[in-house]
């Protein structure tokens, strides 16, 4: 864990893969984490899955917290990912729109055809940074948070990312290849821009790229 920004309302870390978003009572979770770091209760408004690192932030008080929750719930935080996936889109910048259904049971989301109850609109968009060895780098821009919306939208497409066995991808070698990037706001206390960066690691598969950001 990392420490990206810091003031007396909240923090912003650097999530590892690995680690839980939430709290499951072992400790091994960024909340438990940060607060461990600021010696007092730290707040979630937001998740990644487990195996996805990168850019979070965390409130240190109540009130804080709850401006935030409205902030993502009104899409005002502006997030970045970046990804590597199998073969390249035909396009090198673009937008992917789906309709994605959750089926909680088996915690996998769904592209579907049809609107019906459960249902919710998905929406990003993309661009290619690098491609070699049949796999591309991208950069990924969320315009909605649907449960693993940039993985399933781009397995759809018979583009898994690397690592993602759940949605398609033969490649074992990795975790799910996918790292919040950027993350951008307008503090809800101070009304200041906070934009905090992360890069992957230097390991399979991101080290096949020269990355910037």
């Amino acid at each position: 864990m990392r420490i990206l920004f810091e003031d007396k309302h909240l923090l912003v870390a650097e999530k590892d893969a690995g680690i839980l978003s939430e709290p499951d009572g072992s400790g091994n979770d960024i909340v438990t984490l940060c607060s461990q770091y600021t010696k007092s209760e730290c707040f979630p408004v937001h998740r990644l899955d487990r195996g996805t690192g990168g850019v979070m932030v965390l409130a240190k008080t109540k009130q804080c917290a709850g401006k935030l929750s409205a902030l993502v719930s009104e899409r005002a935080f502006s997030k970045e990912y970046l990804a590597v996936i199998k073969g390249c889109p035909e396009e090198k910048e673009g937008v992917f729109k789906n309709l994605l259904f959750k089926d909680s049971r088996k915690n996998k989301s769904f592209v579907i055809s049809r609107p019906r109850k459960g249902v919710k609109e998905a929406s990003l968009e993309y661009r290619v940074l690098d491609s070699r060895e049949e796999t591309s780098l991208v950069l990924v821009k969320l315009h909605t948070g649907r449960t693993h919306q940039i993985r399933v939208q781009f397995a759809s497409r018979k583009m898994p990312l690397l690592g993602d066995g759940k949605y398609g991808s033969r490649d074992n070698k990795c975790e799910t290849a996918l790292h919040s990037c950027r993350l951008s706001f307008k503090h809800p206390m101070t009304g200041q821009e906070v934009c905090c960066t992360s890069l992957p690691p230097r390991e399979y598969p991101w080290d096949m790229f020269e990355i910037e950001i």
